[in-house]
């Protein structure tokens, strides 16, 4: 394509700029440290993670051109390369992980060991880095003008408009700042309480709000119509099947029989709650599952020209260019990583895979993070059906694992290790896409940008043990704190195939309102998940989403205003998440110390300080989006 051979970077390729220099490296750890660990804590308590590239990008911007006075944006791309990686690696490894805790909570198990949850999470993190650097000349040089990479492209976008770093930079600061102080009168003195709750005891309904910034942030940047699916799905499990189940069925025996209560004094012990743990919950897992599965079936099609595409164009589109910006790793450093990646999974005693698993991880891991690097291209990372692609991962080595004849918790764990191998791989494939876009416009040094990225997944990669056995700690998976929503889900799906211990009546229920919901072309996902997390969280999220319905349809204002305005929102909200999550992690480690700063039993503001905590937050949001002063 001739188009593709007159492209010109920002930094020509003869020109040689600072580049992978200690200060990126360092400033790019720390961030893959703190947006891993953040994201870490956000994705087990709603389920969803958000993209770390942009704010990274934004704060690399601020500290190298307005405190160090520097001027190199390549260094700065260095940063955000660096440090996206760390939500990349945590939002695979929490999306399955846990659920070995969770056995081991139940006595199937021995706790699993550090180095187990690190190998794990180095391996797959690893190997969808080099999955990736063969397709880099084909996805990213050859198809510049079709694959547009929207985040990658974002990235660029921002880091080129460095002239405003420093005010951008203090947005996300002051975001993280505020949501400390929130997240710390709320979970730290609980002086206001977490929930803020109205139960319906005649209708059996009931509906409330977290008041955390996290959640707020979370409904501003998926916007009001994800917002609004997932609102949707706890309003139908909370306002319709919890007074169902108790207008029908009062006197029935709670599932399972065997417990010896009924519905009725299910819901006089612990209200509406109790009778979403115990049956709504299945309904929604047997939903996300089914949307999970459509979506990878919906994305067939493009999966399989997907692939076959990428071989081609990696067969026919050899480098031969010997310029700075056409650089990758040695193709024999990579294939010589991703034998040591395999052989360890195979043969290291931590890691619960056996040669079986080690070859699906192989095939599986290629095949998907092929795909994952070419459709993050086409739909962007968030339209990626990653946990399609590990809900069929899972279900496949599951299944193989039981026709070998181990249907054990050693084949239960086996069977996670795979997914959580797979899981990784393909999160960090479809970042490692993104980060290479971004520095292909740019006249980046690819070679230096992969080993970033590897850096970036050696640092989040140690780290995220540690912060999974810390919220363990602290809260345990599966409560109020942390419920785990996709490893929960992943739990379950194993333990239903080698038990079949499973509900499956209810996850049944989920499966057909998900077919439903399809054939009304009402999007499956964000709806299951609704359902199957609290409402709690839902109408906090969908509070944050009416922020930014209202912000984005203002009359009387010009595109270019909103758009500015909408990003600056879209800055603080992402530092209100990683400000909470930081302040999470550190309320964890007091609690593990047996550290109480609990000041509820002699002040205690009620659901109005909730109320006006929450009124605070959205004026704070505003402030630094619709209300910010801008310089000229």
């Amino acid at each position: 394509m001739n188009e593709n051979k007159e492209f010109k970077p920002y930094i020509p390729a003869e020109k040689i700029t600072p580049e992978f220099t200690m200060t990126s490296i360092i400033m790019g750890i720390i961030l893959a440290v703190v947006f891993g660990a953040a994201n870490a804590y956000l994705g087990l308590r709603v389920g969803m993670t958000v993209s770390a590239s942009i704010p990274a990008a934004v704060i690399s911007m601020g500290v190298i051109r307005v405190i160090m006075k520097k001027n190199s944006i390549l260094e700065s791309n260095m940063v955000q390369t660096i440090g996206s990686a760390g939500e990349s690696l945590a939002a695979g490894a929490i999306f399955t992980m846990p659920a070995l805790f969770l056995w081991a909570e139940d006595g199937l198990c021995g706790m699993p060991s550090l180095v187990e949850i690190t190998l794990i999470a180095l391996c797959g993190g690893i190997l969808g880095v080099l999955f990736m650097i063969p397709l880099r000349n084909a996805l990213i040089v050859k198809e510049h003008a079709t694959l547009l990479y929207p985040e990658g492209t974002a990235c660029a976008e921002v880091l080129l408009a460095g002239e405003e770093g420093g005010s951008n930079a203090s947005t996300v600061f002051s975001g993280m700042g505020l949501a400390a102080v929130f997240k710390f009168l709320v979970d730290g003195i609980k002086i206001i309480p977490a929930d803020v709750a109205a139960a319906f005891h005649s209708f059996k309904g009931e509906i409330g709000m977290e008041v955390y910034p996290a959640l707020l942030g979370v409904g501003y940047i998926v916007g009001p119509r994800i917002a609004s699916y997932m609102f949707v799905g706890s309003l139908v499990g909370w306002m319709v099947i919890i007074p169902l189940i108790c207008l029908f069925g009062p006197d029935m025996w709670m599932y399972p029989a065997e417990a010896g209560v009924t519905i009725a004094q299910l819901y006089e012990g612990g209200g509406a709650a109790a009778i979403w743990s115990t049956y709504v919950k299945y309904i929604g897992a047997g939903a996300i599952a089914t949307g999970g599965i459509i979506s990878l079936i919906k994305s067939l099609p493009l999966i399989i020209t997907t692939f076959r595409d990428s071989m081609r164009s990696m067969k026919d589109g050899k480098n031969t260019s010997t310029a700075r910006t056409a650089q990758d790793l040695p193709m024999n450093a990579v294939l010589i990583g991703i034998a040591a990646m395999i052989l360890i999974i195979w043969l290291v005693p931590a890691i619960p895979v056996n040669i079986l698993g080690a070859v699906i991880i192989v095939v599986f891991g290629f095949f998907f993070a092929t795909v994952s690097s070419r459709m993050v291209g086409l739909i962007g990372s968030s339209n990626n059906p990653v946990s399609g692609m590990a809900i069929a991962t899972l279900l496949i080595a599951t299944f193989a694992i039981k026709a070998s004849g181990d249907t054990g918790i050693t084949g239960m764990t086996g069977a996670i290790a795979i997914g959580s191998v797979i899981c990784i791989v393909a999160a960090i494939a479809g970042d490692t896409s993104q980060d290479l876009k971004t520095g292909y416009l740019l006249g980046a040094t690819p070679r230096r940008q992969q080993i970033g990225e590897l850096i970036g997944v050696l640092a989040s990669g140690l780290a995220i043990g540690g912060v999974l056995y810390l919220l363990n700690a602290a809260w345990g998976y599966g409560g109020a704190e942390v419920p785990a929503p996709q490893a929960t889900l992943m739990k379950m799906i194993v333990e239903g195939i080698m038990g079949g211990k499973l509900p499956w009546n209810l996850v049944f229920v989920g499966v057909f309102l998900a077919l439903g919901l399809e054939i009304l072309r009402i999007p499956v996902m964000p709806f299951a998940i609704g359902l199957y997390l609290p409402i709690y969280l839902n109408a906090s999220i969908m509070i944050g989403g009416v922020v930014r319905l209202l912000m984005d349809g203002r009359k009387g204002v010009d595109e270019k205003t909103k758009e500015l305005q909408s990003t600056d929102g879209t800055l603080y909200c992402a530092g209100m998440i990683a400000g909470e999550g930081l302040v999470g992690i550190i309320l964890a480690i007091l609690a593990v110390a047996g550290i109480t700063m609990d000041l509820s039993g002699s002040i205690s503001l009620g659901n109005i300080g909730g109320v006006l905590l929450m009124g605070a937050m959205i004026l704070c949001l505003l402030k630094f989006s619709l209300w910010k002063k801008r310089k000229n």
